[in-house]
């Protein structure tokens, strides 16, 4: 065995940390995945799409390790929930904040009476950064007017800098998980497959109540309040022209002017809006079919699709007019045109349970947004898709804390330059960015 004078272990580390030069990474990897000790992770082709990656030239990120640059003011993030960016490039996140921060081991700061002296807060629940990382403004929260949300959801910037942020409340009933698990009908003791031999079914329980998140609020991008759409703790059902029901997500048709909103976790739909009013203009759910209030059955990768919607946790609008939408606790993604004409569908990592692989989508910056970029929070993963066809051709990343792996990715969005950011909710709590490979 050699010895290595002259250097210490630390010392080498502390090399390849300065980028001097690579350890090679021999831990177990996600397939798709190359690390380095320097943070470099490179999507690489799945293996049941490496012919198809061969021939579409799958694109290869690194990540950023220092991104952002570090908070002021003892600030952390809690749960992020969503990231968008805009059309200066700037970066923006919201966060669930304290809500989602354990005030023994991460809040010390933010408790009554403190726990600690130097760590930490929570940040502001908006916040917008520079590609830089550099932090630019920052604000949200409860405030004279409006109706904070319980539980944020996602968010967007529409091309006058206005900020449209969507109240989702969590994303099942309490006691229930995405794809219905817990559900009358799924297995548990409130459907016939809990029922001892010869006893009848225990009734189904009640409907939750209204839950305080459903609706959608509008700032300026200094985050002075222009609008509240819906009202928290009203909803009419997937057929109302006036009120939500814990919408996850939303995305901006600057072409036309409209607002896209999945009305996903209570109801079950698509909701589009006027940009400068918030009318009502038009919806439409699964297959472009009228929505349904009753939850379907349980997610069964062997049961034949869902005829609605079962967790809309995503919307967005392609460049040349196609609308993608997140069926979450369905594993699938829908594309419509934008009168909601069904035009296709296609179910990613079919086996997945519990909180579904599709929970949001963003596009390549290239011309022709050849690919999407799917978060799937259940698997730790970005996947990428070919926009045309939906077929998978890569992934990036896997499960874990070091920069470049990921805890529950749910939000993602690129930018101009076609970097890549990612947004981590439950116990991920941070953003990160990914450069392109040239």
């Amino acid at each position: 065995m050699q010895r290595c004078t002259g250097i210490t272990i630390a010392a080498l580390a502390g090399l390849a940390l300065a980028g001097a030069f690579e350890i090679p990474d021999i831990s177990a990897r996600g397939a798709g995945e190359s690390v380095s000790t320097t943070g470099q992770t490179t999507a690489k082709p799945a293996a049941p799409a490496a012919a198809a990656a061969a021939q579409t030239g799958v694109p290869g990120f690194q990540v950023e390790t220092l991104w952002p640059k570090p908070l002021p003011n003892h600030w952390i993030l809690g749960s992020v929930t969503g990231v968008a960016v805009d059309a200066q490039d700037h970066i923006w996140i919201i966060h669930r904040g304290a809500d989602s921060l354990t005030g023994r081991t991460e809040n010390g700061l933010g408790t009554n009476p403190p726990t600690a002296e130097n760590c930490c807060l929570p940040a502001p629940p908006v916040l917008e950064f520079d590609t830089a990382g550099t932090l630019l403004s920052h604000w949200g929260g409860p405030g004279q007017g409006y109706d904070w949300p319980k539980t944020p959801g996602g968010i967007a910037v529409d091309a006058k800098g206005n900020v449209w942020i969507a109240a989702a409340g969590w994303p099942e009933p309490p006691g229930a998980r995405a794809g219905g698990a817990g559900r009358a009908g799924a297995g548990g003791r409130g459907g016939a497959a809990g029922a001892a031999a010869g006893e009848p079914p225990a009734p189904a329980p009640p409907p939750p109540p209204p839950s305080h998140d459903a609706h959608i609020l509008k700032f300026s991008r200094t985050g002075q309040f222009l609008a509240q759409y819906g009202k928290p703790g009203t909803t009419d059902g997937s057929a109302s022209k006036t009120s939500f029901n814990r919408p996850a997500n939303l995305d901006i048709d600057a072409a036309a002017n409209e607002v896209y909103v999945a009305d996903g976790y209570g109801n079950r739909r698509v909701v589009v809006l006027d940009a400068n009013t918030g009318a009502y203009k038009r919806h439409w759910g699964a297959y472009g079919a009228a929505p349904e209030d009753a939850a379907p059955p349980a997610y069964d990768p062997a049961a034949p699709a869902a005829k609605q919607f079962r967790a809309v946790s995503c919307v967005a609008v392609a460049k040349d007019g196609n609308v993608y939408v997140c069926d979450r606790a369905s594993n699938r993604i829908q594309v419509f045109k934008k009168d909601g004409t069904f035009a296709q569908e296609m179910v990613v990592a079919k086996e997945t349970r519990s909180n579904g692989s599709v929970w949001d989508i963003a596009f390549s910056s290239d011309a022709g947004q050849r690919y999407m970029f799917v978060a799937d929070g259940q698997s730790h993963t970005i996947r990428i898709l070919q926009r045309n066809t939906l077929a998978e051709v890569g992934v990036l990343g896997t499960g874990g804390r070091i920069p470049g792996r990921f805890n529950a990715p749910g939000s993602v969005a690129t930018d101009s330059r076609g970097n890549l950011y990612t947004g981590e909710t439950f116990e991920g709590k941070r953003v990160q960015k990914f450069t392109p490979r040239r």
